[in-house]
C-alpha cells in the first residue's frame, strides 16, 4: 500500500488548521488516515508546528512519500536532514556519534534562527507601539494647542471689553 504524509484541513472558513497524516494516497484529503502525526497552525506568526519526530522519521524510513507542504514541514523540523544523515552512516561515510553532533549542530542553529525571528517580531511590535503612542501624544498636543487658540480670543475679547467699560464708566465719572 502506498502511503503519504500529508495535511488533513480543519478549521472554518478563512482560519485553516492542519493535521499531518500519514494515509493511504488513495484516500480522499479530509478522509481516512492511518496515524496522526502533528499539527501545523499556519494561522501565528511564525507558524506553530508540533510533530511526533520518531514516528515521522520511521514514517519516512518506511517509505512513506510526503507532498510539497509536508515535506516542507519535516525539513524544517529537521526529520528529512536526520534521515539523510542515518544514510551516511549505513554507507560508512562517519559514524552514528558524527551523525548525532551533526544534527545538534544544527538543530542548535535551526533554534537560534526561530528565536530570532520571534524577538525581532516582539521587538517590531514594540518599536510600532511606541510610535503609535508618541503619534497620539503629538495629535493630542496639536488639539489642545488648537482649542486653546480658539479659546484665547474670546479671552482677550472680553478683557478688551472690560477694559473699553472701564475707561468709560472713567469717562463719566469725570464728566458727570
Amino acid at each position: 500500500m502506498a502511503t503519504k504524509i500529508r495535511l488533513q484541513r480543519h478549521g472554518k472558513k478563512g482560519k485553516p488548521f492542519y493535521h499531518v497524516v500519514v494515509a493511504d494516497a488513495r484516500a480522499p484529503r479530509d478522509g481516512k488516515f492511518i496515524e496522526r502525526i502533528g499539527s501545523y497552525n499556519p494561522n501565528t506568526n511564525p507558524a506553530t508546528i508540533i510533530l511526533d519526530f520518531d514516528r515521522a522519521l520511521t514514517w519516512v524510513n518506511n517509505g512513506a512519500q510526503p507532498t510539497d507542504t509536508a515535506r516542507a514541514i519535516l525539513s524544517y523540523k529537521g526529520v528529512l536532514y536526520k534521515k539523510h544523515l542515518q544514510g551516511g552512516v549505513k554507507k560508512g561515510a562517519f559514524d552514528e556519534a558524527k551523525a548525532e553532533e551533526l544534527f545538534a549542530a544544527w538543530t542548535e542553529g535551526n533554534d537560534a534562527k526561530i528565536e530570532g525571528k520571534k524577538s525581532g517580531l516582539a521587538q517590531s511590535k514594540g518599536e510600532a507601539k511606541k510610535a503609535a503612542l508618541a503619534a497620539e501624544a503629538k495629535k493630542k498636543e496639536e488639539k489642545a494647542a488648537a482649542i486653546a487658540a480658539k479659546n484665547a480670543p474670546v479671552e482677550e475679547a472680553a478683557a478688551e471689553e472690560a477694559t473699553e467699560e472701564a475707561a468709560e464708566e472713567n469717562t463719566e465719572e469725570t464728566e458727570g
